[in-house]
């Protein structure tokens, strides 16, 4: 059986709406004709998420999201560690509501295991488009 779960690591955070959002997490995987495996989201500090950077990416820079992908085929699963530093720092940076960009960051890190990249000029206009359009899915 699969599952989305939501874990926190060293802060205090609840998610809003965790029905709602599995929902559309798994319509928005249904839609890229994948097969929602165990996905676990881990809502941690920038320190936290500093240090996994470190040590399984040897990137010394804060990230809001560092996802580890476990798919097998059609198969979506992986971890998904979320820096809620980073989201509230990046939603004032961006003039967006934290809810708004902690929902970019979740169907982001779904998009990576789906196989969107993000490191050229193209593939981040593609992944954008993705994040948006998802995000209409959401509202």
């Amino acid at each position: 059986m699969s599952s989305i779960i939501f874990h926190q690591e060293d802060i205090s955070f609840r998610l809003k709406n965790i029905k709602k959002i599995k929902s559309w997490i798994e319509k928005s995987i249904a839609l890229e004709r994948g097969i929602v495996g165990d996905l676990n989201y881990i809502f941690c500090s920038d320190t936290y998420l500093h240090k996994i950077n470190l040590e399984y990416l040897k990137h010394d820079t804060l990230t809001d999201i560092i996802t580890f992908d476990y798919s097998e085929k059609k198969q979506i699963s992986g971890d998904i560690f979320i820096s809620i530093d980073r989201i509230k720092e990046n939603a004032l940076k961006f003039n967006q509501s934290t809810d708004i960009e902690l929902n970019r960051v979740l169907i982001h890190g779904v998009l990576h295991l789906l196989g969107y990249k993000d490191k050229t000029p193209k593939e981040k206009e593609t992944m954008r488009a993705k994040e948006d359009f998802y995000l209409t899915l959401l509202s």
